[in-house]
């Protein structure tokens, strides 16, 4: 990640700075140059966009809907805050998605997923609850406990989903991955990317927007997480 190699390599500029005053100058610089590159919002808008262009937000069709598979996300399980509470921002904007999606569909399954990785309630469990407390009827929402991550939610999910008409929703940055991991499984989903980090403004921007930040900073270890991340599903596949 970005920040982590920028910090590996202040370390590198600080051990050698006595011992080779080169290499820890020229550590020292590329670390700056890397950290005003990855805040600098206009080159992490344009990294983050090659990931949230490739599918459209989601618009009602004629065409009826069978299921909306709601990837998981994050959550901190405790029982002292409402459900909603619980969910991290990526997994309540992206049960927001499904459940106007869902008004759209009431004849539609709702289906969460994630593992509890050894908290209390799983993820798809805390999401269900949150959807309930939404006023999403409960026995209109199935819940997949056990996946860890989203090639083992396409490899669980799939044998339920095959053959029926599919909504697939996650955030933007991610729907690419997802929707490969769904298709070597069988299953041709309609993407409704949610969580959008880039949201075009019909605006012009002002000179605040050419200023590093910190939001950029994470944006953009986001956009280069995903990148890995397909790049790994890709090597996986040729092999």
């Amino acid at each position: 990640m970005p920040l982590s190699i920028i910090i590996l390599l202040l370390l590198i500029a600080l051990f050698y700075h006595k011992r080779q005053p080169k290499l820890s100058y020229k550590s020292l610089l590329i670390a700056t140059l890397l950290l005003i590159v990855s805040a600098f919002p206009p080159l992490s808008d344009q990294i983050m966009l090659m990931l949230e262009d490739d599918y459209s937000p989601f618009v009602k069709t004629e065409e009826s809907v069978d299921y909306i598979v709601v990837l998981g996300c994050y959550h901190t399980d405790n029982s002292e805050l409402p459900a909603t509470i619980q969910l991290e921002s990526c997994a309540l904007q992206r049960l927001v998605e499904a459940i106007r999606i869902y008004r759209m569909y009431p004849n539609a399954t709702i289906i969460t997923s994630g593992n509890s990785f050894a908290q209390g309630n799983s993820h798809a469990q805390t999401v269900k609850n949150a959807a309930i407390s939404l006023g999403v009827p409960a026995d209109k929402i199935i819940t997949e406990n056990f996946p860890k991550d989203t090639e083992e939610e396409a490899e669980l999910i799939a044998p339920r989903v095959q053959g029926s008409h599919v909504v697939l929703v996650t955030n933007a940055n991610h729907m690419p991955r997802a929707m490969q991991y769904f298709k070597q499984q069988g299953v041709t989903a309609i993407a409704a990317p949610a969580s959008y980090m880039v949201k075009k403004s019909a605006y012009p921007v002002g000179w605040q927007y050419f200023i590093p930040k910190s939001s950029a900073l994470a944006q953009t270890t986001v956009a280069w997480y995903e990148t890995l991340g397909r790049a790994w599903q890709w090597l996986k596949q040729l092999f």
